[in-house]
This record gives C-alpha cells, sequence and structure tokens, in this order.
C-alpha cells in the first residue's frame, strides 16, 4: 500500500456469470466507490441484453462508466479503452473517491493496470488500404511481407488473422519500428496504478456452467433475438466488431438472411451454440486469470455470498497497510 492508503485501484474480474457486477455494487457501497465497466462489449449502445449490462435498478445508485456509449457501427479498441478508463479513474480519485474496475475483459483489464502505450496505431485511410492489400493479395502474400520487416510477429500469426496482420504493418508504418518492440517497450513501462486485483469463481466448475446456461435463458426471455434484429435493422453488419460478441455473432449469422421470417426459425441449437460457446469462453478467461500470481481469488461455492466477499476484501485491503 502507498503511504497507507487504500489502493488507486479495485479490480473485481473473473469468468462470465460469477457475481462481478453485483459485488462491484455492494464494494462501491462500502468504500464511497464509483464503477468503471472493463467489458469489452458493454461499450456499445442498445446491446444491454446481450452483454448483461446492468440495469438502473442492479447499479443501486452507484455512478458506473464507459457502458453503452459507442455506436455498434464503430470499432472499439483496447488502446481506445486504455485512454477512456484512465480518464476516469484518474477523475474518480481525484474527487476522493474509490475506482473499483468490473469485468472479465483480461487484456483490457492489465492493460488499463500497466498504463499500456500504444502509440503504434495508424489512421482509417492507412488502415483501410492495408486491409484492401490483403483482401488483394491474401494473408500468404501479406504475411510473407511481414516477415521481412517484424519477423517475430509474423511468427505468432496465421494467413487468416487479417486483423493482427493489418495491425502489425500498421504500427510499423506509423513508428517505422516493428510491433514486437514496440510490445516489449511498452511491458517495460512501470505499473501505473497501485492495485487490489480480486478475481471471482465457483468451487465446482458445473456451478458455473449452470450458472452460465441459466444466463444465456434469462437473455433469451428478456428479448436477445428481438435486440439482435434491431441492431441489424438499425444498420449494424453482422461483420462489425461488436456483433462478434458471444451471442450476437450466433444469432446475427441466420438472422441477416432471414430477419423477416424469424417465426419459422428454431432458435433451440442456437441457443445452445451460445451457451457452449459461453462455457468455452469462461474457461478461457480462467486460464488467463490463473497467469496472475497477484490475484485475490474469492470462491464461491453453490451461491455467491456478496456481504461475506466485501469483508473479505476489507481483510485484504487491511492487509495491504
Amino acid at each position: 500500500m502507498k503511504d497507507g492508503v487504500l489502493p488507486e485501484l479495485i479490480v473485481i474480474t473473473g469468468p462470465t456469470a460469477t457475481g462481478k457486477s453485483t459485488l462491484g455494487v455492494h464494494l462501491a457501497k462500502r468504500l464511497n466507490g464509483e464503477i468503471i465497466s472493463a467489458d469489452s462489449m458493454q461499450v456499445y449502445k442498445n446491446m444491454e441484453i446481450g452483454t448483461a449490462a446492468p440495469t438502473a435498478d442492479e447499479m443501486g445508485g452507484i455512478p458506473h462508466h464507459l457502458i453503452g456509449f459507442i455506436s455498434p457501427r464503430d470499432d472499439y479498441s483496447v488502446a481506445r479503452y486504455v485512454l477512456d478508463a484512465s480518464k476516469c479513474i484518474d477523475d474518480i480519485l481525484l474527487r476522493g473517491k474509490t475506482p473499483i474496475l468490473v469485468g472479465g475483459s483480461g487484456l483490457y483489464i492489465d492493460s488499463v493496470i500497466a498504463g499500456r502505450c500504444f502509440q503504434a496505431r495508424g489512421d482509417s485511410v492507412l488502415r483501410k488500404r492495408l486491409e484492401k492489400e490483403y483482401d488483394t493479395c491474401g494473408g500468404e502474400s501479406m504475411l510473407k511481407k511481414l516477415r521481412d520487416v517484424d519477423e517475430e510477429s509474423a511468427s505468432k500469426l496465421n494467413v487468416n488473422d487479417k486483423k493482427r496482420i493489418v495491425r502489425a504493418f500498421e504500427a510499423y508504418e506509423t513508428t517505422g519500428k516493428p510491433l514486437s518492440l514496440h510490445d516489449k517497450e511498452s511491458k517495460t513501462l512501470p505499473q501505473k496504478y497501485d492495485v487490489l486485483k480480486i478475481a471471482l469463481s465457483y468451487s465446482d466448475r458445473s456451478y458455473l456452467y449452470t450458472k452460465i446456461d441459466k444466463r444465456v435463458d434469462e437473455m433469451m426471455s428478456k428479448g436477445l433475438v428481438q435486440e439482435v434484429i434491431s441492431l441489424l435493422k438499425s444498420g449494424v453488419s453482422r461483420y462489425n466488431t461488436s456483433m462478434q460478441a458471444i451471442g450476437y455473432k450466433e444469432f446475427s449469422s441466420v438472422l441477416t438472411d432471414d430477419i423477416n421470417n424469424v417465426e419459422n426459425i428454431d432458435f433451440s441449437e442456437i441457443v445452445d451454440k451460445v451457451k457452449m460457446e459461453s462455457r468455452r469462453y469462461a474457461k478461457r478467461q480462467l486460464t488467463w486469470l490463473r497467469r496472475d500470481n497477484n490475484i485475490k481469488w474469492i470462491i464461491w461455492n453453490d451461491s455467491p455470498d456478496y456481504t461475506g466477499a466485501v469483508e473479505k476484501i476489507s481483510e485484504f485491503l487491511n492487509e495491504k497497510k
């Protein structure tokens, strides 16, 4: 702990459907805090159901930031998130309150904590030119060309990974340095915040999977299909970044070509696929989190104990004094 005060930033993370948002509200009430969402898809407008964005009632009067402020037609990136989240955190600290970062997007969280710099980005004109070159020449040709300027990055990429191949060229053409070198330089920067990082999970994986399946069923009952239809009818493409979120991707791939024939579509197989992809995502989230030796884990049994968790976090804070 710095100078005997609370950590500058508290993080509540963990796989999907573990109660992060609810715990965040309970903790914010205890610590006079405000919440910054760390969910890469909750940033988009009109996607509340499929992203499980907290409702006004669920927010419990606690200010929440970075939820539903980007058009689903726009691309949003970790680079933009670091800038937006850092501004929110610094503003909350200046007002004498506790910033609490809540969500399951591990790269977003870790990049904010590290204060990672993303200066190696070009502009939309450069990016579109590189994307057109990829479409014209093909991934194999582009990857071969990338090896000449950034062999390390190229060795980690697949010919079909258009987004990252374009990103590597964009970095090189913008800065004159390979993206791999830029990443190494960024990772040597000192950590920006003094952090207490809490991760949630269940003692039995079957409990987690049951919660995930139940959440998907609740999304369906709340109108997930109608939400996807509204997005498509408003002009959002199934290829937009926003529509790559689990739930939106699976339904939009079916609805795009049959949007006026919804009543004749059997969604049961799609629902099962969304559940499966959500469980796989949760497994990837756990794998990511287990690499961090600084995380304090709170493990639920069959159901969350939010009061007990707040007390446990208070103990963690006291240990840092």
